[in-house]
């Protein structure tokens, strides 16, 4: 179901037809057909169609329709010299041009939808007021030579937008070739997407058109040490990454649930369709971990009403082998085929937790280059002013020292924040030196103007460092923030394989089987007990005061479980039988 058609539920029961929800109708049901996608990557947006040796062949799109995917994003680099003229009038080269019509024209004959974009402009990146005629021209050409496909092309202004072409300077960018595109192209759908590469961060800064015809688009690689571990273009740190795993614990969940949620909410208060463009594991990761992450996301994408496209279709993130001609299959199902399964369950351990009820808790405020910012704590919370941001992320960091982390451990980090006015910023934990590693990767994040509740996990792949650091980067923006109910915990993973578990419990644990209550007087060893079923469903969770001897499980129904007790130092795990 489409998300504006909530909006017409909601007027028509109050006896009002308001103007905004008839607003971009066509762009809500143009992302609905797109659907599930992917991407034909590593073709042509590298410098030629076969230097990064995966050429297209039109049976590519044969296959992807075949599977069920409904649309397929094309990305292009445009700039080579051989594509296209530096100098006014910037001609496109016919041959090429008539290049790209030949693979619009198989995805289209395959009845896929295809997206069309600007992919590694890098001249434009460095130089935005230099090239910027260049980059209007180019698309004045494309869109004139396309002007009369069906609405199933789409185009895509520009790919992960960055480097001097600052946010600010993307919705001037953005909304000029939005203008040369409409010329000739009045109800072509365009996608819109983010500055500082593409991801959920940079929604804050956008400033959308007055246009109808517009889908947002966003990329999502997290955690990244998990997507681009072995990823050799990131730098040298994506070899100490290797062997990170992604289990699709709760708290793996919670943090994409976290990434995503003011991208949701800002969908709806903008009234504008999400599409997802990327999301993907390089090939170094070990495939379960990529296809739990895949499936996860896949199906949690669809029920947000997200369209979405796999990055890619045959490289080194692909679901195909072009040398074989074989599937990787456990990818194509996660994609296409796999259910929505139960996380795993997880315990989590405390490592950290502030209080700033008597002060900033050991937390310090740090300036760079021109920054100049000041840190207080009032009503719980941190509050950082700034009156200088600096002109990088780092130059004004929130810093807390001397937390503990152990090589292959899991960790979740969370807090809550607000700012003055809507921002961006970036969290981390690392080393607290020289080559400050950040071993959780880089976290971009948006902070509105209500307190909101951010979550991240990951692995520890480094050697333990009993020292780290944690890190919020304020730099380059003068909006202040407060943060509070920062925390760190361990995870680790709950087993709930029942045939592991002896049904006689070496505590006194009766009557088991049961039909309400069960009676231990050992409970108050323990500081919680969890329920599970078969599957690993949660059934109950709660805390155990010192007085407790019963529990009362008259909620669950009839079946077998895992009654699971937990202290701080011990912990012990029973069948039990409801009857």
């Amino acid at each position: 179901m489409l998300r504006i058609k909530i909006f017409f539920a909601v007027f028509f029961c109050a006896g009002i037809i308001s103007a905004k929800a008839q607003e971009r109708l066509e762009a809500f049901q143009m992302n609905e057909r797109l659907g599930r996608g992917i991407n034909m990557g590593n073709s042509f947006e590298a410098p030629s169609e076969t230097e990064w040796g995966n050429p297209w062949d039109p049976e590519y799109f044969k296959i992807m329709s075949e599977l069920g995917f409904s649309h397929v994003r094309l990305p292009v680099r445009w700039e080579p010299a051989d594509r296209s003229m530096a100098n006014s009038p910037y001609t496109i080269n016919p041959d090429f041009l008539d290049r790209i019509q030949e693979v619009v024209d198989t995805a289209l004959s395959n009845g896929l939808h295809i997206i069309v974009n600007m992919h590694h402009h890098e001249a434009l990146y460095e130089d935005p007021a230099g090239q910027k005629d260049r980059f209007l021209s180019q698309w004045d050409q494309v869109a004139n030579h396309f002007k009369d496909y069906p609405d199933s092309l789409l185009f895509e202004v520009l790919n992960e937008p960055h480097g001097n072409l600052t946010p600010e300077l993307w919705n001037e960018y953005f909304a000029d070739a939005l203008t040369v595109i409409r010329n000739t192209n009045p109800t072509r759908m365009v996608l819109l997407g983010t500055a500082e590469y593409g991801g959920l961060g940079g929604i804050v800064h956008l400033q959308i058109p007055d246009d109808e015809y517009l889908i947002l688009s966003v990329h999502y690689y997290n955690p990244f040490n998990f997507t681009h571990q072995g990823a050799d273009w990131v730098g040298s740190q994506s070899e100490d990454w290797l062997g990170t795993e992604w289990l699709d614990t709760e708290a793996d969940r919670e943090a994409v649930v976290s990434d995503f949620a003011f991208a949701l909410e800002y969908s709806e208060t903008n009234n504008i369709p999400l599409h997802v463009g990327e999301f993907g594991a390089y090939e170094e990761a070990d495939l379960d971990s990529r296809s739990r992450w895949t499936t996860f996301l896949a199906r949690w994408f669809e029920e947000q009403e997200l369209s979405w496209a796999y990055w890619e279709f045959s490289a080194g993130f692909g679901i195909y082998d072009p040398i074989t001609k074989q599937y990787l299959t456990p990818l194509v199902d996660a994609l296409l085929n796999n259910e929505m399964p139960n996380p795993t369950p997880v315990q989590a351990i405390p490592v950290y937790a502030s209080d700033f009820t008597g002060g900033t808790d050991g937390w310090v405020l740090q300036n760079g280059g021109s920054a100049s910012s000041s840190l207080s704590a009032s009503e719980g919370k941190l509050n950082v002013s700034i009156t200088n941001g600096g002109t990088e992320s780092w130059h004004v960091q929130l810093i807390k020292r001397n937390i503990p982390l152990e090589k292959d451990k899991m960790y979740r980090i969370s807090f809550k924040a607000i700012a003055n006015d809507s921002r961006s910023a970036s969290f981390y934990a690392g080393r607290d030196s020289d080559p400050w590693d950040a071993y959780s990767g880089y976290n971009g994040i948006s902070i509105p103007t209500n307190e909101t509740a951010y979550s991240f996990a990951f692995t520890m792949t480094n050697p333990t460092d009993m020292n780290a650091r944690l890190v919020f980067d304020f730099g380059t923006d003068t909006t202040g923030v407060s943060v509070t109910e920062i925390k760190v915990d361990e995870l680790r993973i709950l087993t709930t394989a029942l045939d592991d578990v002896e049904l006689q419990p070496r505590l006194n644990i009766y009557p088991n089987p049961f039909e309400v209550f069960l009676y231990c007087q050992d409970l108050n060893k323990f500081e919680y007990l969890e329920v599970y079923d078969l599957q690993g469903k949660l059934w109950r969770k709660s805390s155990i005061a010192p007085n407790d001897r019963v529990i009362n499980l008259d909620k669950i129904p009839k079946g077998m479980y895992l009654l699971r007790l937990s202290g701080k130092s011990n912990q012990e795990s029973f069948k039990i039988i409801k009857k």
